[in-house]
C-alpha cells in the first residue's frame, strides 16, 4: 500500500506525483472544511509501515480487541466489588 494525495477539479481526483494503476481500489479520506490532515514525513513512513503490516496479515482484530478489553475490565471491576454477580 502507498499514501497518494491530490485535489478534486471539475469532478474528478487528480493525484499529486505518479498515477495509479488502471483499476486500482482506493479509499478517500476527506476532510472537513474546518480541519486539516497533513503528516510529518516520519508520520508518513510509519502509516505506510503500519499499512504495509496489515497487508501481510500482522493486525489486531478489533473484535478480539474489544472481547479482550471487556474481560478484562470485567475481571479487574469485579476485583472490586463493581460488578452484580
Amino acid at each position: 500500500m502507498r499514501i497518494a494525495t491530490g485535489k478534486v477539479v471539475k469532478g474528478k481526483l487528480e493525484l499529486d506525483g505518479d498515477s495509479l494503476e488502471e483499476g486500482a481500489t482506493v479509499t478517500v479520506l476527506v476532510p472537513e472544511p474546518d480541519e486539516t490532515f497533513e503528516l510529518t514525513l516520519d508520520e508518513e513512513a510509519t502509516l505506510e509501515e503500519s499499512l504495509r503490516e496489515a497487508a501481510q496479515g500482522q493486525f489486531v482484530d478489533a473484535e478480539a480487541l474489544l472481547r479482550e478489553d471487556r474481560n478484562s475490565n470485567r475481571g479487574s471491576m469485579s476485583d472490586k466489588g463493581c460488578l452484580d454477580k
